[in-house]
């Protein structure tokens, strides 16, 4: 709210007072394609309709732009993710709003952009994951076109996007870090018996194999010899051309969430108890039976540390609005490590991200009404 005093009343597009027009981004062509259209549904059902006036745009996996119409719908009913998680149907017995209950606002059309993306919106609360969302090309385009966007700019979401340059820049900052390697996937294709070697030198068995762009632990792999570490090398080479791997911990997962601009403050951490070995896509997303405990059974001292960790990688990455951190404390000594720095967090109904605010006492539609004020605040901000 005081964001839009900043910046006019209304995102400065001349219209009257009254309810701010939100548009909610979702979808897109990245292979977290199905987990935003869930976490889309979750921001759109939060978002007081007394207040605002939700615009849904849908992006199609092909990079069609979807406007009018009911485009959550129109995607979900390709979505097998989405039909999971809402019992085989759109929303039944789930308690979520149903994505296709308005039958009569028909199909989506294609949107032209960018001139289209502003016409009359006040804000942009993108709810993308991963490349082509979160990455800093969608934060571009949205800088171009002048609009206001929850979220972290185009130099936080490029950098945090890339988990090998987050770990570059996170070193440099003095924050701790498990051991891990960068491995270009020409260099692997060139040399996969010597990138096998070196790995298994300077890290060791198990190690975990990740795409250094991607998130929902899309692609992720753990190795716990040479012939697992070439499958996993060669999956997550199907999704980048930058591979991390990352030194195997015997350590527990813990989860913080921030949320602010210039001043950031962090939640109660949280920890993930995984149903598989680790957390992988299936774990999160699929099977339901990962337990995520609110807030994590650790010490005070343990929870001020990454409370503090969190809110140090959050500036040094010079994000905004909303990132989740993720820390690895080792079970024989206590230590804590940085693990990865999320911008756009998961934000379906069990998402780690709103869950650790609601038991920190700021509940889902509070939580988005704040990431539209500080998107106004910050949009102001840029202005100056």
């Amino acid at each position: 709210r005081d964001g839009m005093a900043e910046t006019g009343g209304m995102g400065g597009n001349g219209r009257a007072p009254g309810r701010v027009r939100v548009a909610v981004l979702f979808g897109g062509q990245s292979d977290e394609h199905d987990v935003s259209l869930r976490s889309a549904q979750t921001v759109m059902g939060a978002l007081d309709p007394d207040r605002y006036e939700v615009v849904p745009i849908g992006i199609s996996r092909e990079g069609q732009w979807l406007a009018g119409g009911d485009p959550l719908a129109q995607l979900a009913a390709r979505s097998p993710l989405f039909a999971l998680a809402n019992g085989g149907a759109s929303g039944a017995g789930t308690g979520e709003p149903d994505p296709a209950a308005d039958a009569g606002a028909g199909p989506a059309r294609s949107l032209a952009l960018p001139s289209e993306l502003g016409a009359g919106i006040d804000v942009v609360f993108p709810v993308l994951h991963g490349p082509l969302g979160e990455d800093g090309t969608l934060q571009g385009l949205l800088e171009l076109s002048g609009l206001p966007y929850v979220g972290s700019g185009v130099l936080g979401s490029a950098v945090a996007m890339d988990k090998a340059m987050t770990k570059t820049i996170l070193d440099q900052a003095g924050l701790p870090q498990g051991p891990w390697l960068l491995v270009q996937r020409k260099e692997w294709e060139r040399d996969r018996e010597g990138v096998a070697a070196w790995v298994a030198r300077e890290l060791g068995f198990p190690c975990f194999v990740k795409p250094a762009n991607m998130g929902s632990s899309v692609g992720i792999a753990k190795a716990h010899d040479a012939a697992e570490l070439a499958d996993a090398l060669a999956e997550a080479a199907h999704y980048d051309r930058r591979i991390v791997v990352e030194a195997g911990l015997d350590a527990r997962e813990l989860e913080v969430s921030v949320l602010g601009n210039d001043e950031p403050i962090a939640s109660v951490a949280g920890e993930v108890v995984p149903s598989n070995e680790f957390y992988d896509y299936n774990a999160k997303y699929v099977d339901d039976r990962s337990a995520l405990i609110v807030p994590a059974k650790v010490s005070a001292d343990t929870v001020a540390f990454v409370q503090g960790l969190a809110i140090d990688a959050f500036r040094a990455l010079d994000l905004a609005g909303l990132a989740r951190v993720d820390f690895f404390l080792e079970r024989d000594t206590d230590r804590i490590f940085v693990n990865e720095v999320n911008t756009l967090p998961g934000f379906t109904a069990i998402s780690m991200y709103p869950r650790l605010w609601e038991a920190s006492g700021v509940p889902m539609p509070e939580l988005v009404d704040r990431l539209v004020g500080l998107a106004l605040e910050r949009h102001g901000d840029r202005r100056r």
